[in-house]
């Protein structure tokens, strides 16, 4: 598994939690980082080689900027098509989106539409614990800013096969993923999904 704190600066400390759970988990562990510079020579065959890829949280925008310039955006694409599997939180999440909404330009939230694409829909995070998350991305969905997409409360995962939604997975009782999309007419539906407990 090869984790990527990039969202977050690369901050030492979240790197150093990463080690210390997967020794715990018995994961072969490694990270790319991109500050100040890479630190690994073979970015491309370093993540191809790859079970798992884990995309930490913090500034999607600036995440999305720094892998833009490394080229690891498209490694990323290329990942994926070989089966590697892709995975993250916030940030992370909605990385592999369209887009979805962030406070990567600051506390008012505002929609991010440059997403690698990975899967044709939106993606909205933190639905359940940030008030102004759930309004606005059906409001961006209902003005076609954003496409339709799955949205999640905290602890809940969305799992994709290909670029086709399986399942939405919680660790928490009551938590649950939604399922939001335009009408014909401009509307908004949101449909809240059969969730799966984990652990």
């Amino acid at each position: 598994m090869c984790f990527l704190a990039t969202a977050c600066g690369d901050a030492p400390s979240v790197i150093r939690d990463f080690y210390d759970m997967a020794q715990v988990a018995g994961f072969r562990a490694s990270h790319l980082q991109l500050f100040t510079m890479p630190n690994i020579e073979d970015v491309r065959g370093h993540l191809l080689a790859q079970d798992v890829i884990w995309v930490w949280g913090g500034s999607v925008a600036g995440l999305l900027a720094m892998w833009e310039l490394h080229g690891v955006d498209q490694v990323m694409r290329e990942a994926w098509e070989s089966g590697v599997v892709l995975t993250g939180v916030s940030a992370g999440s909605i990385c592999w989106h369209t887009g979805g909404t962030t406070d990567s330009f600051g506390p008012d939230l505002r929609p991010i539409t440059n997403g690698l694409g990975l899967v044709p829909f939106s993606n909205g995070v933190h639905y359940d614990s940030e008030e102004q998350r759930r309004p606005l991305f059906q409001k961006l969905i209902g003005d076609g800013v954003l496409p339709s997409g799955y949205a999640t409360d905290d602890g809940v995962g969305v799992l994709y096969r290909g670029s086709s939604f399986a399942e939405a997975l919680t660790e928490t009782d009551g938590k649950a993923a939604y399922f939001v999309e335009r009408t014909a007419d401009g509307g908004v539906v949101e449909t809240r999904l059969a969730t799966r407990r984990i652990r």
